[in-house]
């Protein structure tokens, strides 16, 4: 892929919020590759998180982000500190906004998670299921949030980019 950045790394914000647009989660990653649509961020966690599905998160994982502009759905792969890699893990979301120092996105609630081996689970269903109609999903949002399920599974099953990394 063809980096658009050249040297310029920079550091960004990645806000996650829900469907009414209010926060969720904010954090700060670098920008180490933008090619087209998707943009490729690196995150080092700096506390411990005990995250209900992935478990304990050391400080000092890796997260390598990959957010696509035209996809539903963005992919973390989980790099512990010695390099091998600890899992994926994939959310489903309105394609994100980019500014150039802020990327944005609208978070659906189903999740996948993703093991080393390439077996996967779906997180969420029931929160997803929740949301929509609090939120009042619009249909459009609800067949893109199955169909980036299946684009997801389809990607994980023939072990196509981002999942082909395996160490």
């Amino acid at each position: 892929m063809v980096n658009e950045l050249g040297s310029k790394q920079r550091q960004i914000t990645v806000n996650s919020c829900k469907y009414d647009g209010s926060a969720h989660r904010s954090w700060t990653a670098e920008l180490i590759e933008l090619s087209g649509p998707l943009l490729v961020l690196d995150g080092v966690f700096d506390t411990d998180i005990n995250h209900s599905s992935l478990g304990l998160i050391k400080r000092g994982t890796r997260s390598i982000e990959y957010y696509w502009l035209d996809r539903w759905y963005n992919v973390f792969r989980f790099v512990e500190m010695d390099g091998t890699l600890r899992n994926y893990y994939c959310n489903v979301n309105i394609p994100p906004a980019f500014d150039g120092d802020t990327l944005s996105y609208i978070d659906l609630d189903l999740d996948m998670l993703v093991a080393t081996n390439l077996k996967y689970v779906l997180l969420d269903e029931d929160e997803f299921e929740i949301n929509a109609a609090r939120f009042n999903y619009t249909p459009e949002v609800k067949i893109n949030a199955k169909g980036a399920v299946n684009e997801l599974i389809s990607l994980i099953e023939k072990k196509e980019f981002p999942f082909d990394f395996q160490s």
